[in-house]
């Protein structure tokens, strides 16, 4: 039972890791980028990021099937340097949950950066400093709780990430079946006690990550 559960939580946490850690430097640039540069051009691609958030997961996973795949430029690309395709992957696992995570990370981030008072960056640009200056030393700072927020939700969203996953890694033992696929075919076979075990365990790994966070932001 435990190397049942064991294999899909490792894929899970791994799949999880890297596709927060590939979101969250996405949303600091978008992020940034929101609140910095406001027009119709950052409003039009503000709006397109949010659309992992409204469309249904299958909907997702079907469009980036069709990018991934061997028929798009992407996908013949990634596969012209990888010499395979990346569909049906773990990596693809990390794509689709990097994408879901996306606008979880953006939100929390522009929120804290647009609290920032413009008269201090206005302040720091008089005093000479850069435009990367200004983000290291005065904008992370300042909104640092809104980035860990940004990081909690999206980690949360990677590692329950389902529907986008299936569609484009599949759901193969061992190689691309994450806990949450895992739940999913275990209730398909009847497997109750599995499944109710595997619910346990995803829940517990969630609740912690979001405990352990808020501990820290209270410190």
């Amino acid at each position: 039972m435990l190397e049942v559960i064991g294999v899909p939580l490792l894929l899970s946490l791994q799949v999880a890791v890297i596709a927060t850690s590939i979101s969250f430097i996405f949303g600091v640039i978008f992020a940034w980028l929101f609140t910095l540069y406001q027009n119709k051009w950052t409003e039009l691609l503000s709006l397109l990021m949010m659309l992992p958030l409204v469309l249904p997961p299958t909907v997702l996973g079907y469009y980036l099937m069709i990018f991934l795949g061997s028929n798009s430029w992407i996908g013949q690309t990634i596969e012209a340097a990888a010499g395979e395709t990346v569909l049906f992957t773990w990596q693809a696992a990390v794509i689709a949950a990097a994408i879901a995570a996306l606008p979880l990370i953006i939100r929390p981030m522009q929120a804290a950066f647009e609290t920032i008072s413009p008269n201090i960056l206005g302040a720091a640009q008089l005093d000479g400093a850069t435009k990367w200056q200004i983000f290291i030393r005065i904008m992370v700072p300042l909104s640092y709780k809104g980035m860990i927020a940004g990081v909690v939700l999206g980690f949360a969203r990677a590692i329950g990430e389902f529907g986008a996953t299936l569609m484009v890694a599949g759901n193969i033992p061992g190689k691309t079946q994450t806990l949450s696929i895992a739940i999913y075919d275990a209730v398909q076979a009847n497997r109750m006690s599995e499944a109710h075990l595997m619910v346990v365990v995803l829940s517990i790994t969630t609740i912690s990550f979001l405990l352990l966070t808020t501990k820290f932001l209270k410190r």
